[in-house]
């Protein structure tokens, strides 16, 4: 499904209609991230490049990694025309083609939340990163994007907030199919829609993930929009009432 995605995501998030990322997720993903100046990191799930490009801009040594053959194209065009010293390979997060304890520290943005078997997901991350490395990713947050889910609205028809239901339901995965809300009407008649697996996971199963692999949790933040954000972008004042996103820091013990 992610190959299937590919071409439209990248048009579309290059073009700048990916405003949650990048007015939202992405600057607190990287406002909590450790100095990784010198440092070798690993992307997990790096889709077209364009988060991996910005830690290579800290200073890091990168390697990325996605599932998708066309991502890793338009990021391997984009390291030609715009050279960061980045490496990209087409793997899978639950088997990485990497030696053990190679990398100062990983990442995966919004991706883990995407993959079947995310606890070989992160038992693979931890035996990648080297002892006292980090892992950093963020996931679409767990408590609030479930299943049953709508929003409420007040006698006005502002949104005020939101009913989320059958937090506890695991079944197997389905499937969900939307786009970029802010890309323009006509461009949504014309480019497909993505479609994704959906794997419902509790807070609680992520944590004990984390902590049944071995790492050590040091932070974690739900971003939002800041007002000046929010005014400029409507659609971003959901963040200031639901949380979306769930970001984690966590260590591998020395």
């Amino acid at each position: 499904m992610w190959d299937e995605n590919a071409e439209v995501w990248t048009q579309l998030a290059r073009a700048g209609y990916d405003v949650y990322r990048d007015l939202v997720n992405t600057p607190a993903f990287l406002a909590m991230l450790p100095d990784i100046q010198g440092r070798r990191g690993l992307d997990i799930g790096c889709g077209e490049g364009h988060n991996t490009r910005l830690l290579a801009q800290r200073g890091a040594t990168m390697t990325a990694l996605d599932i998708s053959a066309t991502f890793i194209r338009y990021a391997r065009q984009t390291e030609r025309e715009q050279p960061l010293g980045i490496e990209y390979q087409i793997a899978s997060g639950v088997e990485l083609p990497f030696g053990d304890r190679m990398f100062d520290f990983a990442t995966a943005f919004m991706s883990l939340m995407d993959m079947a078997d995310s606890e070989s997901a992160i038992r693979e991350a931890f035996r990648v990163i080297k002892p006292g490395g980090f892992f950093q990713f963020s996931i679409s947050h767990p408590c609030f994007l479930t299943p049953q889910w709508k929003w409420v609205k007040d006698d006005s028809g502002q949104r005020i907030g939101v009913v989320c239901g059958q937090y506890f339901d695991q079944k197997p995965a389905r499937v969900a199919e939307w786009t970029f809300s802010h890309a323009p009407a006509e461009l949504k008649e014309t480019l497909r829609n993505f479609k994704a697996p959906i794997f419902q996971r509790t807070l609680s199963v992520w944590l004990n993930l984390l902590a049944n692999t071995g790492f050590q949790i040091e932070r974690a933040t739900e971003p939002l929009a800041d007002e000046k954000t929010a005014t400029e972008y409507p659609t971003l004042a959901d963040t200031r009432l639901v949380a979306y996103f769930l970001i984690i820091r966590c260590r591998k013990p020395r």
